[in-house]
């Protein structure tokens, strides 16, 4: 069977649909992943065959990377909703070109209304994952009652849709479909369009038995993929007792190496080593320390169950690998759907958050104390052993994605 992936943003949003590509190709299906133009190279390097698609990560809007640093909201949220329309005529040219001839195609949440609109052309099921519940529920935030929260998540969903209409309806319009009158999200229930949740269903108790099959549970989907400063890492964690570890993946970070020198201090009050992972931010003045490491960038799967403590912005992937890996998570939150990882880390009793902009000297000292309590480390361990693996959650949506192609509504 022929499979289209396609998938827009950062690795963090393009590695999940990539790993699933890999299994499908493993069992001898065609694949095709339609993706960033500066994500086709990291694509192609995992064996996948790999088109153009999108803006390039570095185009994405402010307002979708650093909603925070914006002051006065309205010009913004112009401006992104026009980068939206003017990309998606791109988005949707590129999918309705590789996805002739397909079985079915599967996508992430960025354009999933034009994927939708691209797979109801062709008549061809189409299966969507999502790193956090975003259709309507009661379980996603614990302390606001499940009526409300329902009822808000549904004008939310109706709301995207009013401001993405008119770029839907061009497209419908040059692929010779009806107009919308509705949410994709609807039309995708309607259809009986598979809703892979890639995350565990531990993470948020009640959801699994409200959603039922409709929306199959499978976990964090990642390729596990090794880089290589591993080995080095790995062997500095060895001559010492394990460190801590500080990341931040693509999120921007003001005055980096002040932070760098807030960590170092706490680690050194606390008596701890410390790895810090530099990811998208440049650091330049790093006090130089045997008891402190900075690389660019590293496996977590190989690296976290090596270390005493992680503590990163709460990105969906990045606090899966370290539920996985059994240690203690800090969660400085900042924006997206960070917040709603840090609620989960809190109720699951495995770690603190906090919000990065209010994060000092002290408070950072504070949590990691608190974090390090072996009840902290005991109940990260239970949870960790409830994880599903990597590789089964992988295999899981390959499965259900063909079963999906061969006809099987979700519904």
């Amino acid at each position: 069977m022929k499979f289209v992936l396609s998938s827009c943003g950062t690795r963090g949003d393009v590695e999940p649909c990539a790993a699933v590509g890999i299994e499908l190709l493993r069992r001898g299906h065609d694949v095709v992943m339609a993706t960033p133009p500066d994500q086709v190279g990291f694509v192609e390097s995992m064996g996948l065959t790999a088109v153009p698609m999108g803006p390039p990560t570095g185009e994405i809007p402010d307002v979708f990377v650093t909603p925070w640093s914006i002051k006065d909201p309205i010009k913004p949220v112009r401006d992104a909703l026009d980068h939206v329309n003017q990309r998606w005529a791109d988005v949707s040219g590129r999918l309705r070109s590789v996805t002739e001839g397909a079985d079915l195609l599967f996508t992430g949440v960025s354009y999933q209304e034009a994927a939708a609109n691209v797979a109801e052309y062709y008549n061809i099921p189409m299966a969507a994952w999502h790193h956090v519940p975003m259709r309507p529920n009661g379980h996603l935030i614990s302390i606001v009652p499940a009526p409300v929260l329902r009822s808000a998540m549904k004008v939310s969903d109706w709301a995207q849709w009013r401001l993405v209409k008119r770029a839907e309806d061009v497209q419908r319009g040059q692929l010779g479909i009806a107009r919308t009158k509705g949410p994709a999200s609807r039309r995708m229930a309607e259809r009986g369009s598979l809703e892979l949740q890639a995350y565990d269903a531990l993470c948020f108790p009640g959801l699994s038995q409200e959603w039922t099959a409709r929306r199959p549970f499978v976990g964090a989907l990642t390729a596990e993929l090794p880089t290589d400063l591993d080995d080095e890492t790995l062997s500095w964690i060895a001559s010492g007792t394990p460190p801590i570890y500080f990341g931040f993946g693509s999120m921007p970070v003001k005055s980096p190496d002040e932070m760098v020198r807030t960590i170092i201090r706490a680690c050194e009050e606390l008596g701890e080593r410390a790895l810090i992972c530099s990811g998208a931010t440049k650091l330049t003045d790093v006090p130089a320390s045997p008891r402190v490491k900075v690389v660019r960038a590293v496996s977590h799967a190989a690296i976290f169950p090596a270390c005493r403590a992680v503590v990163h912005h709460g990105g969906a992937g990045t606090t899966a690998a370290g539920l996985r890996a059994g240690v203690p998570t800090l969660i400085l939150w900042v924006a997206s759907d960070q917040p709603i990882w840090a609620a989960v880390v809190k109720r699951l009793k495995v770690g603190r958050a906090r919000r990065f902009s209010r994060t000092t000297g002290r408070s950072l000292t504070k949590d990691l104390r608190r974090i390090l309590t072996p009840q902290c480390v005991e109940r990260a361990r239970e949870v960790a052993a409830q994880m599903t693996k990597a590789t089964t959650s992988v295999a899981m949506a390959a499965d259900l994605l063909e079963d999906a192609a061969r006809g099987k509504r979700f519904s």
